[in-house]
């Protein structure tokens, strides 16, 4: 099937009745062509819409300038004798980076093995066994790009599956069940896991910060989980386009599986963009916009980016975890004093998200929504 007529079937799919509250109803996205499929006509130009005039340049190797993304051991935070030495490291990659790798995380090679064979069989489906995962317009979960809100903007080089894991009763049925028996039990016990490490994760930080735990605790435990299966495929012309458009991550944290050998993952730091080498068998994880407000910006989520290549197919797996959608958030109180007043309104994690799927992704700037005025400021900080 041609990606014209892949886009047309998803342009006609009806509307998806889901029993959401106003709270929980997160955004929708216009119906783009599959790039699999576009690029299978062995095309020599990219179509228009795909090409990006005034990109930055490409990423500079990590050793030409600048170290490697920090790495952090997740059973050095655990035993007694070393976690005081690896909580600083967190803490100095949450400062400096909002990125790191993590390795000995406890979830096993066999898992991560098991789903990294899910994703590419996905992607080895043919389309009309993909159709039946296509994402309906009233929906962000399915297959095919999200966050497009307009028929002029940009697309991104890319096809992807989305779908919310936690809350349960927010999961589309229909594309779980679409699923072989095999994937839905990989991806339950994936997402399981992953759930785990990310309250781990965030247990950390919060000893990090010096926070109270309860309150990291009171924000997570009842939270909001979603995983993405990303395929970038090889392009005639790498340079006109953009794998994922430069962002930073509404969620916190984001942990990120590379499921092939091709990188394509870069941040921006000190205003270039820096090719981030996944180690085997780790996570990338990206504390993401909500991580920095609640820390009042100690941590500082990063922009990224992901590029592609003319040779090589590049596939990646991403788990996202934030608070349930219906938690109020903001600076942490116990961060918060009259020597150090919020730097950010607070809001509810829903209208949050809503407003960051409203609209097209453009560097940090919906973080920027959430903050005080100068004004506010010194208003919170004298009350």
């Amino acid at each position: 099937m041609c990606a014209i007529s892949l886009s047309l079937s998803l342009s006609l799919s009806l509307s998806l009745s889901l029993d959401l509250s106003k709270e929980e109803m997160i955004g929708s996205s216009l119906p783009v062509p599959s790039v699999q499929e576009l690029v299978k006509d062995q095309i020599i130009t990219v179509p228009s819409r795909y090409i990006r005039v005034g990109q930055d340049p490409p990423a500079i190797s990590a050793s030409a300038t600048l170290p490697s993304i920090p790495t952090i051991d997740m059973q050095r935070l655990l035993q007694g004798d070393s976690m005081a030495s690896e909580l600083e490291k967190l803490h100095s990659a949450c400062k400096d980076w909002g990125f790191f790798q993590l390795i000995n995380h406890g979830v096993s090679f066999s898992l991560i093995e098991k789903t990294k064979s899910e994703v590419q069989d996905f992607f080895k489906l043919p389309p009309e066994e993909k159709m039946k995962f296509l994402r309906k317009p009233d929906d962000l979960q399915g297959y095919g790009q999200i966050l497009v809100v307009s028929v002029e903007q940009k697309l991104d080089s890319a096809d992807m599956l989305y779908l919310i894991t936690l809350p349960t009763h927010l999961r589309n049925s229909t594309l779980f069940e679409n699923f072989t028996p095999s994937c839905r039990e990989t991806l339950e016990e994936y997402t399981s896991k992953l759930q785990k490490l990310a309250m781990a994760i965030l247990e950390m930080m919060a000893r990090a910060l010096n926070m109270d735990a309860q309150e990291m605790k009171d924000l997570f435990e009842d939270g909001n989980q979603g995983i993405r299966f990303n395929y970038y495929p090889p392009c005639p012309q790498p340079e006109r386009v953009i794998g994922l458009t430069p962002h930073s991550d509404v969620f916190a944290p984001t942990i990120l599986l590379q499921v092939n050998e091709a990188q394509g993952l870069e941040i921006r730091k000190k205003g270039m963009w820096v090719s981030v080498k996944p180690l085997p068998n780790a996570f990338i994880v990206n504390i993401g916009d909500i991580m920095e407000v609640i820390s009042n910006r100690a941590y500082q989520s990063l922009e990224h980016r992901a590029t592609v290549n003319s040779v090589q197919e590049r596939l990646s797996c991403a788990t996202f975890y934030g608070p349930n959608p219906k938690t109020e958030f903001g600076p942490a109180r116990s961060l918060t004093n009259l020597e150090k007043p919020p730097l950010f309104r607070r809001e509810t994690v829903g209208n949050f998200f809503r407003d960051f799927f409203s609209k097209e992704l453009k560097g940090k700037s919906h973080i920027e929504t959430m903050k005080l005025t100068s004004g506010l400021a010194s208003a919170s900080k004298s009350s």
